[in-house]
């Protein structure tokens, strides 16, 4: 069965990676003002500069139930015969709802997954299913095996400000004013399918980030070396590079930086890096024997 593994892009998968996995992804709709677009065409550059100039952060609209039928039914028009897709956390967006309402007109041809995190949370399980599918096995054992791992999927990211999670009502004006006073750059981490405050640092995003990355591998230490993420808004080159080596010396063997998308981008603002890998040992996959 030829099996189509799809996303939202807040997956954060650039082009390549999903032509190396064989995902799909439906675009998520940003909104600047009187202006509108989809995620992937405008870039976090452009919705940063529009927040400086304006002072107010751009919207972001989930994929309605018409967008997730006509990219489904565009996937069976490509050959496709059943479809695997992720979303964004329920608890995050109504773009897996609304999935959910789409795939109901397929019957058990399409299964979504909700991946309860985000970004290149979501493509980890999404290059799993991409495994699992080309060694034969059916989707329900697909769905089950992915679901069985979600909650040991490692997604955290550290924020330089919490400035853009204060204008998206995600974080308390007074808890902003304190950490911008003294200066705190705060972990942020995804469980339970929503995101919460982890550890505070301090100092230029270098040393932060250091810190961010030996106590998060220090913390969740049963990796799955197969693949791990950097993904990041906006980080100078040396510090992608030095979190390059930690993981490296941390044993992962995949180690892919990506860049966060709008979506992702105008929630957490610039200088956002975070490292994500499945935290339950390895998994290796083989040839499905019923």
């Amino acid at each position: 069965m030829k099996v189509a593994i799809s996303s939202d892009t807040v997956i954060d998968m650039p082009k390549d990676l999903l032509a190396k996995f064989d995902i799909h992804t439906v675009p998520f709709t940003l909104v600047m003002g009187e202006e509108s677009g989809l995620d992937g065409e405008i870039t976090p550059e452009e919705l940063f500069a529009y927040t400086e100039k304006t002072g107010m952060l751009p919207h972001t609209a989930a994929v309605n139930q018409f967008q997730m039928e006509e990219h489904f039914q565009k996937l069976f028009d490509e050959g496709y015969e059943a479809i695997v897709h992720f979303d964004i956390s329920s608890k995050m967006s109504s773009a897996y709802a609304n999935a959910v309402a789409a795939a109901q007109k397929y019957g058990d041809k399409v299964v979504v997954i909700d991946s309860r995190v985000l970004s290149t949370g979501i493509g980890l399980l999404a290059i799993y299913a991409r495994k699992l599918a080309d060694a034969g096995y059916p989707l329900a054992e697909i769905k089950k095996l992915v679901e069985e791992r979600i909650p040991f999927d490692q997604t955290s990211f550290i924020l330089e400000s919490v400035n853009y999670l204060y204008k998206g009502g995600r974080c308390s004006a007074l808890a902003a004013l304190g950490a911008n006073v003294l200066r705190l750059r705060p972990e942020i981490y995804v469980k339970d399918g929503t995101m919460g405050p982890g550890a505070k640092y301090r100092g230029p995003m270098k040393k932060f980030v250091a810190s961010y990355v030996e106590d998060t591998l220090d913390f969740y230490n049963n990796i799955d070396p197969e693949v791990a993420f950097i993904t990041y808004s906006t980080a100078p080159e040396e510090v992608i590079e030095q979190t390059k080596e930690t993981l490296k010396k941390a044993g992962f063997r995949n180690i892919f930086v990506t860049h966060a998308g709008g979506t992702v981008s105008c929630h957490c603002g610039p200088h956002c890096l975070g490292i994500l890998y499945m935290n339950d040992g390895e998994h290796v996959v083989e040839p499905y024997k019923g």
